[in-house]
């Protein structure tokens, strides 16, 4: 069938794209969990019968998971053809969170939902729904499954290869109980389970529509056509950008085994119409949870580029000008077992900042300083004795942005690889036995530039009631984000804990796990800032004054980062 005409096109781009909205609506506002219900830490998308590859996503998911769910449809095509796996039917829905099949870390859970038409032949797959949602906990050695200290996978939780949870639209409860049977506060997943389940077939009744209005191969032609006008456009903007090797390097902070820095060694090659991308030059495999899986390291470059592109429709073409060298023997390219619970999360944003400092040198006008660039992942789980109960309690928090051209950096912006946002402080305290002494801007952590950097956040959270154990998977710690052009890094993240009188800090920085905590132990995170964009010293004085004014540096720090000011 020959394309569609070029409106036909836009009018079903734009239709496959709400039907991915429409699943992320109907999954964060039918879960339990404040992580997804409040935060939105899922994200769900369209992906290719045949080969996995992305046709659509929803503008309300994470990036990050979107790039892995094209790697996962394909791993479970793959494994479906070597007969591995049960064939798809109707009304079945698989669940897998394996990393090395696609994934991320154990806790981002991944659905996936066949969707048949009726043909002449009979009933044919015409493509995949697939939604990932981060479940506050899978098990392994301590809540919310952030083991800062595990040396290898099944210390992290249950790993889930694809299997049937939903076998012709049936819950199998057999499966259910393994599931349950092995993580805590078994109870509260089951309204998890079914909003992720209700969202694929809310995804696959718009779909239909769509289906009818127009037929399956007109759709499947205007797919290929959209996914070939996405090439070329990001193509395009390749082009603008100058023939050359441009290099950077980040850092992590350390694995949470071995206290020493993780290099991550980027080399992007422009070539007319194409970028490639090496990571070779990164360290070794490391010891502690800070590995990367193939699938989480490539959606990082991939998520990178989108957002120096943003115009750019997204889908599998949006990538065909893109070449990942595969970085084996590095820590970039986690094989089983090593440990991975900071991979999407933390190694991830590292990448895409690497990504950025690289571009930086090519296209400064456009690029910007580094953001916080982690997630701020913080577990606290233990047992209520006024509701009888066991919780486990997840928080993520937002940080500074970095400075461009024209702005200074957002403050408290959503970590680099999505739209997660921090669930606000009233619903986590209806929820979990805490107190918030405060949430406030995490002032003077703004790099200094011409541009600032944006700045962190500053918060204080009270254990009231029983016992916990407070895990922290973080990073910027050792480093605060480079700024660019002369720009100054933005202040590290910090965390303290306050606990019998005293003060203390994890010997990693910003990454520990079963931390006791009993009533009245606090546990207080800085955030880190932006970094700045060019010479602090040619940032306009009156800014510098209002700044100072704001609250958000003291005059000191003021004079000694930007100079004397009136």
């Amino acid at each position: 069938m020959s394309e569609p005409d070029a409106l036909t096109l836009a009018v079903i781009q734009a239709g496959l794209q709400q039907v991915c909205n429409e699943m992320d609506i109907a999954f964060s506002r039918s879960a339990f969990s404040p992580v997804i219900a409040e935060a939105d830490d899922r994200s769900d998308g369209i992906y290719g019968a045949e080969d996995g590859a992305l046709i659509a996503q929803g503008e309300l998911g994470l990036p990050v998971f979107v790039g892995t769910m094209a790697h996962s449809a394909a791993h479970l095509v793959r494994l479906i053809r070597e007969g591995r796996v049960a064939k798809p039917e109707a009304g079945d829905i698989y669940i897998v969170n394996d990393p090395y099949l696609g994934g991320t870390h154990l806790m981002d859970v991944r659905f996936a939902r066949p969707v048949f038409v009726e043909g002449p032949g009979g009933s044919s797959l015409f493509c995949w729904l697939q939604n990932t949602g981060h479940w506050p906990d899978i098990g392994g050695m301590v809540p919310g499954g952030f083991s800062a200290h595990a040396t290898e996978v099944e210390q992290e939780g249950l790993r889930l290869p694809p299997v049937k949870l939903f076998k012709r639209g049936e819950l199998d409860t057999e499966i259910l109980a393994i599931i349950q049977s092995n993580i805590r506060v078994a109870e509260q997943r089951i309204g998890d389970i079914k909003a992720q389940a209700a969202a694929l077939l809310v995804g696959e009744q718009r779909l239909r529509e769509m289906l009818d209005r127009y037929g399956a191969a007109t759709l499947n032609a205007a797919i290929v056509g959209i996914r070939a006008r996405a090439a070329e456009r990001m193509r395009a903007e390749i082009r603008r950008i100058p023939d050359g090797v441009y290099r950077s390097e980040a850092f992590v902070d350390s694995d949470g085994v071995v206290n020493q820095p993780l290099r991550i060694a980027l080399a992007i090659t422009k070539r007319g119409d194409r970028l490639t991308f090496d990571l070779s030059g990164s360290s070794p495999p490391c010891q502690g949870p800070m590995n990367s899986v193939w699938a989480t390291t490539c959606s990082a470059i991939y998520l990178g580029v989108k957002h120096v592109f943003p115009y750019v429709p997204i889908n599998a073409g949006t990538f065909e000008p893109l070449e990942v060298i595969r970085p084996e023997g590095t820590f970039l390219d986690a094989r089983y077992p090593r440990p991975v619970s900071g991979c999407a999360a933390e190694v991830s944003q590292r990448i895409a900042e690497a990504v950025f400092l690289a571009l930086a040198q090519a296209i400064p006008d456009e690029l910007w300083a580094a953001p916080a660039g982690t997630s701020g992942n913080f577990a606290l789980g233990g047992f209520d004795p006024a509701r009888n109960a066991g919780y486990v309690m997840y928080q993520i928090t937002g940080g500074g942005y970095g400075g461009n051209a024209g702005e200074d950096g957002l403050t408290n912006g959503c970590s680099t690889i999505g739209i997660s946002k921090t669930a606000p402080v009233e619903v986590m305290e209806q929820y979990y036995p805490v107190l918030f002494r405060r949430f406030a801007i995490h002032e003077g952590s703004g790099g200094a530039g011409r541009r600032r950097g944006g700045f962190g956040v500053h918060y204080e959270v009270e254990l009231l009631r029983g016992e916990a154990k407070a895990s922290f998977v973080m990073d910027h710690g050792r480093f605060g984000p480079p700024g660019v052009l002369g720009g100054l890094p933005g202040a590290p993240n910090v965390v303290r804990l306050h606990r019998d009188g005293g003060t203390t800090v994890p010997e990693h920085l910003s990454k520990d796990q079963g931390l006791r905590l009993k009533a009245g132990d606090r546990v207080e995170v800085m955030t880190p800032g932006g970094g700045g964009y060019g010479d602090p010293g040619t940032r306009e004085r009156a800014l510098v004054a209002r700044d100072v004014a704001r609250g958000y540096y003291t005059r000191d720090q003021a004079e000694r980062l930007f100079g004397p000011f009136a």
